[in-house]
C-alpha cells in the first residue's frame, strides 16, 4: 500500500512540489549564466594579458639593434632583397692525369653597387677562367673578377650593367642571438631559394675546408645561423627582420661529417663592406696582422691553464719576430680589451682589428699571472691577399 502511494507521488507531484522544482531549476539556470559570464570575462582578460605580452615582446624585438622599427615578414624580406641576389656560374680548368679538364661550378652573389659591382665568396670564383652572372629576372652577363681576399673569403665581381637593384647592407656589430634570419641563395643550383631561422651564434670560427678554400686558413668572427645553407648558397644573402643584409653566407657543417644539424655561417656585413671597398679601390684587401694564435677562454680552457679569468681571448702561440712578439705579448696572456672595446672572446678581438689598418698601433689590455697590464702592438699586414683583374682570379 505504501509502495503504491509513493510510486504515485513520484509520478504525479502535487502543485507545491512543482513550484519548488521550478524555483530550483530557475536558480540553477541563473547560477550557470553567472558562471559562464565570469569564465568569459576571465578568458577575455587572459587573452588581453596574452596580447599585451606579445605586444611587449614585439616592442622589445623591434627596439633591438639591427631590427629597427620596421617589422617585415619573410615574404616581405624576400620581396625587398630577392632582386639583389644573383647566381654566379664559374668555369675552371683543373689538372688531371689525362690533361686539363674543364669544370663548372656555381655559387651566389649579392649586388653591392648599382654600377655592376657584386660581392661573393673568394672560394666561389677561385681559379675561374670565366664567370657568368645570372640575375633574378633570368638575364645573364659576363663578369670580371675585380679582387679576391682569401683570409676573409670575400670577392668582388663586376658586370657591364647599370641601374642594378642593390641590397641594403646593415650593420652586423649589434646583432643579437635569437633574431630572425633569412637566407637567400641558389641552393644546389635552384635559383632564389629561401630559408629562415634565427641568428644562433656570434663570433664563430670555422676551418675553410667547409668552404672549399685553402686548408690552412680558418675563417673567424662569423655569424652562425640555423637557417639552412646548402651547396650553391655560398655568397648569398643573410638578412634580419628589417630587411637589411647583415651577412654573406659562406659555409655550413655537413651533418654526415659532423653530426651537426642546421649550423651555417655568414661573413658579417661590416667585414664584407670593408673588404669589398678595398678590392674595388685597389684590387686587394689590406688586412691587419697581429701574429698570435688565439682561443676563447671557456671554463675548461681556464681550468687547463689555471686561469682565474672566465672570458677573454687566450694567447695560445706567438709567432716569432711577429708584431705581437716584438711588443712583448706572451703565450697564456688573456686579452680582455682592445683599445676601448671589451674582449670576451677571440672573435671580439678579431672584430676589433677591423677598425685598424697595417702599421696602426693597437693597445691590448692583458692579464698575465693575475696582473693587468697594457701592451702596445704595431700591427703588420697579413700576406696572401689575391689581387686580380681582367677576368682571372690570379
Amino acid at each position: 500500500m505504501l509502495k503504491r502511494k509513493l510510486t504515485k507521488a513520484i509520478k504525479s507531484p502535487p502543485e507545491k512540489h512543482r513550484r519548488v522544482v521550478l524555483l530550483v531549476s530557475l536558480l540553477i539556470l541563473l547560477l550557470t549564466g553567472a558562471l559562464a559570464t565570469s569564465c568569459g570575462t576571465s578568458s577575455s582578460s587572459s587573452q588581453d594579458q596574452s596580447a599585451a605580452g606579445r605586444s611587449t615582446d614585439e616592442q622589445t624585438t623591434s627596439s633591438a639593434p639591427s631590427e629597427n622599427a620596421t617589422e617585415n615578414s619573410v615574404p616581405q624580406i624576400v620581396e625587398q632583397l630577392g632582386p639583389s641576389v644573383v647566381q654566379v656560374n664559374v668555369n675552371t680548368t683543373q689538372p688531371t692525369p689525362f690533361g686539363p679538364q674543364n669544370e663548372e661550378g656555381l655559387g651566389s652573389g649579392v649586388i653591392y653597387r648599382t654600377d655592376g659591382y657584386i660581392v661573393t665568396n673568394s672560394h666561389v670564383v677561385q681559379d675561374a677562367k670565366q664567370v657568368d652572372v645570372t640575375f633574378a629576372d633570368g638575364s645573364t652577363e659576363r663578369g670580371d673578377i675585380v679582387g679576391s681576399d682569401q683570409f676573409t673569403d670575400v670577392a668582388v665581381v663586376r658586370v657591364n650593367r647599370n641601374n642594378l637593384p642593390t641590397a641594403k647592407f646593415g650593420e652586423s656589430r649589434n646583432l643579437l642571438v635569437g633574431q630572425l634570419a633569412v637566407a637567400i641563395g641558389n641552393a644546389s643550383g635552384l635559383q632564389s631559394t629561401v630559408s629562415s631561422g634565427v641568428i644562433s651564434g656570434l663570433n664563430r670560427s670555422v676551418p675553410t675546408r667547409y668552404t672549399g678554400g685553402r686548408q690552412d686558413i680558418s675563417l673567424v668572427d662569423l655569424i652562425q645561423t640555423d637557417a639552412p645553407i646548402s651547396p650553391g648558397s655560398s655568397g648569398g644573402a643573410l638578412a634580419v627582420r628589417s630587411g637589411d643584409l647583415v651577412g654573406i653566407t659562406v659555409a655550413y657543417l655537413p651533418p654526415e661529417q659532423t653530426g651537426a644539424e642546421r649550423i651555417g655561417f655568414a661573413i658579417p656585413s661590416d667585414t664584407v663592406t670593408s673588404v669589398a671597398d678595398q678590392l674595388i679601390q685597389t684590387g686587394r684587401a689590406s688586412t691587419p696582422y697581429l701574429g698570435a694564435s688565439l682561443t676563447d677562454v671557456a671554463p675548461d680552457i681556464a681550468q687547463q691553464f689555471g686561469l682565474r679569468q672566465q672570458s677573454g681571448a687566450l694567447v695560445v702561440e706567438v709567432e716569432s719576430n711577429g708584431p705581437a712578439d716584438k711588443a712583448g705579448l706572451e703565450p697564456q696572456d688573456v686579452v680582455t680589451a682592445a683599445g676601448s672595446k671589451t674582449v670576451k672572446s677571440s672573435g671580439d678581438l678579431v672584430g676589433a682589428l677591423r677598425s685598424y689598418k697595417p702599421d696602426d698601433t693597437i693597445q691590448l689590455t692583458v692579464l698575465r699571472g693575475g696582473t693587468e697590464q697594457n701592451v702596445d702592438i704595431v700591427l703588420g699586414e697579413r700576406q696572401g691577399a689575391q689581387p686580380t683583374g681582367g677576368g682571372s682570379s690570379g
